[in-house]
């Protein structure tokens, strides 16, 4: 008889930010196919979702992934849900209105953490290496900490089926980025959550911690960590026009703390002005600028101004759930 290993993904009650949470369901003649996965249940006096007098909650399969790094495995996604079958409170994907002609494409940044130390890969004891330079896309031994781990993470994600775009040094030592695209807003969280889902254990091997605070090394002279949102629909794509694209601009404007307030928190910490940011209290847009809170790409332009923009305030800590609705109800309102 054969067996899977099916384990279960889902995001646990922690606030302000939310943590990963995962366990394993053994199924035999499993067809690895999402539609048999069954909904299960966990604790949740234990996640912080539930008190002990009521703590059954209940996951719901979303996505599915064969696990490469697993025999006979399978990563499963799942929506948490109240006993009653109602959207538990910290379900953000289920708040999604959902319009499959929004594509996205996250930049997910990340710190590699010594736990000893508490210091990202590449800083010693109670210092800092060099300034920062030579670390974005660098090579060698003095410039790259922690290629092991980024390239088994990103072998693995390729092979469970992420659409992983792309993967390079950032600006300060130890600090990592991955890029995935997909077409609709769940979709995109699923992929993203999933890939965190994997860098952590990936990691986990090797004794090194994962660090998404958008600003792990407090107020010193070193970028924090972002989760970029390049997005796009229909009519960005394929009208486009100078007029349109300043347009979606200007609307995010009118909603500087509506974006905020789902962009993760400590953002406050990175987004000072200073380190390829705008001030969290601001708003601004323009061509090729990794200043402004929009970031007009030249290929948009080149392309006669038809394609993407990048909002850059996401902090790496955000929910790529609620970011993306955020964007979708945004645009949307938008009178073209």
């Amino acid at each position: 008889m054969s067996y899977s290993k099916l384990e279960y993904i889902w995001l646990d009650g922690s606030s302000p930010t939310q943590e990963l949470r995962s366990k394993t369901l053994i199924r035999h003649n499993f067809s690895g196919k999402l539609e048999d996965a069954p909904i299960w249940s966990f604790d949740g006096s234990s996640t912080q979702q539930a008190d002990t007098a009521g703590s059954d909650c209940l996951l719901k399969p979303v996505a599915i992934f064969p696990d490469p790094d697993v025999k006979h495995g399978y990563l499963i996604m799942t929506e948490v849900l109240n006993a009653d079958g109602t959207p538990h409170a910290t379900n953000a994907r289920a708040t999604i209105e959902e319009d499959e002609d929004f594509w996205f494409g996250f930049e997910q940044e990340y710190f590699m953490v010594d736990p000893e130390t508490n210091l990202p890969l590449g800083f010693p004891a109670g210092g800092y290496p060099a300034p920062q330079g030579p670390y974005y896309c660098g090579v060698g031994a003095k410039n790259v900490f922690g290629r092991q781990i980024k390239d088994e993470h990103l072998d693995i994600c390729l092979e469970a089926g992420l659409n992983v775009e792309g993967t390079n040094g950032e600006v300060a030592a130890g600090q990592w980025e991955f890029q995935i695209f997909a077409k609709g807003a769940a979709r995109a969280g699923d992929e993203i959550w999933v890939g965190r889902f994997l860098i952590e254990r990936t990691a986990e091997k090797y004794g090194v911690a994962i660090d998404l605070h958008p600003k792990p090394l407090g107020d010193t002279d070193w970028n924090g960590s972002g989760m970029h949102c390049n997005f796009s629909n229909g009519l960005m794509r394929d009208v486009g026009g100078e007029e349109n694209m300043i347009k979606v601009c200007e609307e995010f404007g009118k909603y500087i703390k509506e974006h905020i307030d789902v962009y993760g928190a400590d953002n406050d910490k990175r987004l000072t002005g200073k380190h390829e940011t705008q001030s969290i209290d601001k708003f601004s847009y323009g061509a090729s600028d990794r200043g402004a809170s929009i970031r007009i790409p030249i290929s948009t332009i080149e392309d006669g101004w038809k394609g993407r923009l990048e909002d850059r305030r996401p902090a790496s800590n955000a929910d790529p759930y609620k970011v993306a609705a955020r964007i979708i109800k945004t645009v949307s309102g938008i009178k073209f």
